[in-house]
């Protein structure tokens, strides 16, 4: 919001200078964005939040600023000379939807004579970044920056039989706004009709049938209050955002739209002329009360923990609109003072006590009170599995991955490429767009999209994880799952003096989930996954202690989907079942005790086999560990190849076993006695022979 200094000066007798003010109502909860010069004086530029819509205006700025310094704020009353003749005679407001209008007020200009703005006035509206129109309408807009209740001006003599109808609009009824678009409206969007058909969007925008220009004579000055939600939908379906839907979305004050009326008539009455009639239609439905809050200093102790002057107090919340009237009981102690305070109209936000003592504090000066930490009710605890979540990350920091997280809204149609059957989707009942409409059913494709983002902006070699959730309806209730989402792209290393540069692939992918499974107690992977993973280069993951029970897949995207997101390199990704891996690595480290090094030196045995294709490694390891003996201590394969020699349908394993006692050291008739157990063994099951050559 765009405060021009000499402007807010109007209302409020300032000496600061704007710098100085800016930095105190920055501390206060009004933020500065921005100090400019220009022809018109200073321009502050401040951030308001949505809570805030009192300070859409250069009055309610005001306010704040005479509550920081303790100083008058100058009331508004606009000196409006009106006509004999009545304006009820001439115009009648029906309001038919009054859930989306409250309040509606009209008033009659007769006699106006529209022309430029005269200087002072267009130099203020260029100077807060408003274009001039006319005089009529720049008076307008005026008001609307000065009190923060936007406005709209229409030419009389376009209104069809004097009459104003508040309403929903009309199955694909149309209307060419004041910027020349024809727009379909929204059958629950509120517009302002006559009696032939509507002329403007409540609270969005005029219609060009009846705006002002050079040849208006007669004016009907609309102020009217809009429901916020109502305008925020018609605006945000047509696209259309202006100053006033802006206001109006997030509540402009329900008491202040007479008084702008009535300040906008009297300016253009000084500006283009003419004669306001006598009185205003003022259609208000259902007028609410103001609610009241109590402020006791109990409470402020208990939040703010050190205590302020009373004075302080009313002066404060008198200032900023509370009317604070204490309340005394009989024989009550200085810290049974209470308040009781009046919610204006303008603060809709303040609605508990709470409010309110954060009203005092932050214009008292958080400065002036003492740094101490609340008190904790209940001892900190950390949650289950956390420790061996933070093993988890470790591992995968170690092993090169950088955490992301991710937004878990998603669009329906890229998260059906990788839900699996019978999940059924949780959507969003109002998403702010249709590709975020659904939670995420998976961790995949919010990973994919990370490293599709990464390529595109030329970081090629990845490797990333993210524990997150997934989310899915059952039994008619939502519910959520812990997952770890792993993706990877890229090189797996970099070409130095010493290496070729070497691409990331599913051996790589496999290596980094044994590094995983070690603290978990290993994995028991199995060929083949969903069809997103390419055949081949796929696993269903399943932890050692429950080989049957998966938890997850991991391989290379499918080619179908890399085309689906443009993908042009070859990519890895991992999605495991969080909490069973996490209970898994917990029981695998509260299983582990300390062993002493041994003495005794290790010795390796390589065993050059010929097995058949369907012989797999894992198989093989786990048909050598079965066996039983103690002084294994490694299993690794170390080669692998095919020829015409070795013969059609098996292929060649050197596999290196390394064997180590506690006790003593192994002798030769130790190791031949292993070395003929897991020979025989790997025939008797594989039908496995040692290679002669």
């Amino acid at each position: 919001m765009k405060i021009l200094y000499p402007w807010l000066k109007e209302f409020v007798d300032l000496a600061v200078p704007p710098a100085e003010l800016g930095a105190r109502l920055s501390l206060a909860g009004l933020p500065l964005d921005s100090l400019e010069e220009t022809t018109a004086g200073p321009v502050l530029d401040f951030e308001v939040t949505n809570n805030r819509p009192d300070c859409l205006g250069h009055y309610g700025v005001a306010r704040e600023a005479a509550a920081l310094f303790r100083l008058p704020l100058k009331p508004l009353v606009p000196l409006l000379k009106e006509s004999s003749e009545k304006a009820s005679k001439l115009i009648r407001v029906e309001i038919e939807s009054p859930d989306l209008c409250a309040r509606y007020t009209a008033r009659i200009i007769h006699g106006v004579t529209v022309q430029p703005s005269p200087l002072w006035l267009r130099e203020r509206l260029t100077a807060i970044g408003q274009s001039s129109i006319n005089n009529v309408v720049d008076i307008a807009n005026y008001v609307m920056f000065e009190l923060g209740q936007p406005m709209h001006a229409f030419d009389l003599g376009r209104i069809a039989e004097n009459r104003i109808i508040v309403r929903r609009a009309r199955p694909s009824e149309k209307l060419r706004t004041i910027d020349g678009i024809e727009r379909v409206l929204r059958k629950d969007a509120c517009v302002i009709a006559d009696a032939a058909s509507a002329r403007a969007i409540g609270g969005v925008m005029g219609g060009a049938y009846s705006e002002i220009n050079f040849d208006t004579r007669d004016i009907l000055l609309e102020s009217a209050w809009f429901d916020p939600i109502s305008v925020r939908r018609t605006a945000k379906e047509l696209g259309l955002r202006t100053e006033a839907s802006f206001r109006f979305e997030r509540g402009a004050d329900l008491q202040m739209v007479e008084l702008a009326s009535r300040r906008t008539a009297q300016l253009i009455k000084d500006l283009a002329g003419g004669q306001v009639l006598r009185g205003v239609v003022d259609v208000f439905p259902a007028p609410k009360k103001a609610a009241e809050i109590e402020f006791t200093r109990r409470e402020w102790l208990r939040v703010m923990g050190a205590d302020v002057p009373d004075a302080e107090v009313e002066a404060i919340l008198a200032a900023l609109g509370f009317e604070p009237k204490r309340s005394r009981s009989r024989g009550a102690g200085p810290e049974d003072a209470t308040w009781k305070c009046k919610q204006p109209s303008w603060r809709r936000d303040v609605k508990r006590e709470i409010d309110l003592v954060e009203e005092v504090a932050r214009l008292y000066g958080y400065d002036k009170f003492p740094p101490r930490l609340p008190p904790a009710r209940l001892p900190a605890t950390r949650l289950p599995h956390a420790q061996a979540e933070d093993r988890l990350r470790e591992r995968l920091i170690a092993l090169g991955y950088q955490e992301i997280v991710s937004i878990t809204l998603v669009d329906p149609e890229l998260d059906d490429l990788f839900r699996l059957d019978g999940v059924q989707p949780a959507l969003l009942s109002n998403p702010l767009a249709q590709d975020a409409s659904r939670m995420r059913t998976n961790g995949v494709l919010s990973m994919v999209q990370a490293l599709e983002w990464n390529i595109n902006h030329a970081q090629q070699d990845l490797r990333l994880f993210e524990i997150g959730k997934r989310y899915e309806l059952r039994d008619g209730g939502a519910f959520e799952a812990p997952i770890l989402t792993l993706g990877a792209t890229g090189l797996a290393r970099v070409k130095s003096l010493h290496d070729n540069e070497r691409p990331f692939d599913f051996a790589d992918l496999r290596g980094n989930l044994d590094a995983l499974g070690d603290l978990a107690g290993s994995w028991n992977c199995h060929a083949g996954g969903p069809s997103w993973l390419a055949a081949g280069r796929a696993a269903t993951v399943a932890l050692n202690h429950a080989p049957s029970e998966a938890v997850g897949n991991a391989g290379q995207l499918a080619r179908d989907t890399m085309e689906r997101f443009k993908l042009r390199q070859p990519v890895y990704v991992t999605e495991l079942q969080l909490l069973p891996l996490l209970a898994a690595i917990g029981t695998t480290q509260a299983a582990r005790r300390f062993e002493s090094w041994p003495r005794f030196p290790a010795v390796e045995r390589d065993f050059s086999l010929t097995l058949p294709d369907g012989a797999a490694f894992g198989a093989v390891a786990d048909a050598v560990r079965t066996l039983g003996i103690a002084e294994i201590t490694r299993i690794d394969p170390m080669d692998m190849f095919r020829s015409a020699s070795i013969g059609e349908g098996r292929y060649s394993l050197l596999l290196r076993i390394t064997f180590q006692s506690a006790e003593a050291t192994l002798t030769e008739a130790q190791l031949s006695e292993f070395s003929d157990r897991i020979v025989g063994a790997l025939e008797t099951k594989f039908g496995a022979s040692l290679r002669s050559r």
